[in-house]
């Protein structure tokens, strides 16, 4: 698999951290996976950040806890 850099948040680094070490995943690579694939479901299907104008995306981009905590069913914490 192609290696790629990307930076994430502290909180979003946590909520990793959280999802592989409950056994949800194996690996945060799989966590990233995941929250691509939702991704790609949401942009083939006309809900995902590219089929909103742009001010929309930008207010409703979903980071990766938030993709990780509307998969599971969990709230965010604030």
């Amino acid at each position: 698999m192609p290696m790629v850099t990307v930076s994430i948040s502290p909180e979003q680094a946590a909520r990793m951290r959280e999802a592989v070490n409950c056994g949800a995943y194996a690996s945060g690579s799989e966590v990233v996976r995941e929250a691509l694939r939702l991704w790609a479901a949401s942009t083939a299907q006309g809900t995902g950040a590219a089929s909103r104008p742009a001010a929309d995306a930008d207010r409703e981009r979903l980071n990766v806890a938030d993709l990780y905590a509307a998969h599971t069913g969990h709230a965010r914490r604030a």
